[in-house]
């Protein structure tokens, strides 16, 4: 599938039938996915990490971008890759190392070191990136302000709308406002002129809930690796029971 076509499966999709994208860790993961049926992937750097025996955050750039590289070789559908906040690499250097491992498309987040960026400057980095890469990358713009927080006196969601449509206009073709509560997604929906990407827990709203309430593509960060982690431990334990 060429990027334009998995730009395509995120626009036409109607409420309650939201894009979704499993994110697979390692190359086996991505098998299983695939093979499932699922039109395409979404890498979550803290599953990747976690394969790699680093914590989230902490995976230098050469094994991601590895890691990445062999989870595309795996299958046959794209795969979009988590690239956390880019890892210092200017625009250039961070599109073409994206594109040597295969990715259609990338997560950049507007955090680092656990502080907020500059929403102006991460706008004007995502415009550098989209100047570089054409339409070569989906390039997924992460909104952080519900997970590292916001200014005393600012409203959470009126500065994720406003992140949100800055990098709209920079370029990105998607905002992921990680962590939003769910009853804040119409308004988001509303707001922002871009697909919305929207987190799923797997105690919260199923996707097709989400996607009524304005999501159009759903990913599950490194949720689904921790869940299969947790039935890895239970078979661990029923072995050293025996």
């Amino acid at each position: 599938m060429t990027v334009s076509a998995f730009r395509d499966l995120h626009h036409g999709r109607t409420p309650g039938d939201p894009l979704v994208l499993p994110g697979p860790w390692d190359a086996a993961s991505a098998r299983v996915f695939a093979d499932a049926g699922f039109p395409a992937l979404a890498t979550p750097s803290a599953g990747v990490a976690a394969s790699l025996g680093y914590e989230d955050g902490a995976t230098p750039a050469a094994e991601m971008f590895a890691a990445v590289a062999r989870i595309v070789r795996a299958v046959s559908v794209p795969v979009s890759a988590d690239i956390e906040a880019g890892y210092g690499l200017p625009p250039k250097e961070l599109v073409e190392r994206l594109l040597d491992t295969g990715a259609v498309g990338c997560n950049v987040e507007d955090s680092a070191d656990g502080v907020l960026t500059d929403p102006q400057r991460q706008a004007d980095r995502l415009a550098e990136v989209r100047a570089v890469a054409g339409d070569q990358l989906f390039v997924n713009a992460r909104v952080d302000t519900y997970v590292r927080g916001v200014p005393d006196g600012t409203d959470p969601e009126t500065e994720t709308i406003a992140r949100g449509r800055l990098y709209a206009a920079a370029g990105a073709d998607c905002v992921y406002p990680i962590a939003a509560p769910p009853e804040s997604l119409p308004r988001l929906a509303a707001a922002i002129p871009a697909p919305l990407n929207v987190f799923a827990l797997p105690d919260g709203p199923t996707p097709r809930r989400l996607g009524e309430l304005g999501a159009t593509r759903i990913t599950f960060g490194p949720g689904l690796q921790r869940q299969a982690m947790a039935a890895l431990r239970e078979i661990a334990d029923r072995l050293h029971a025996l």
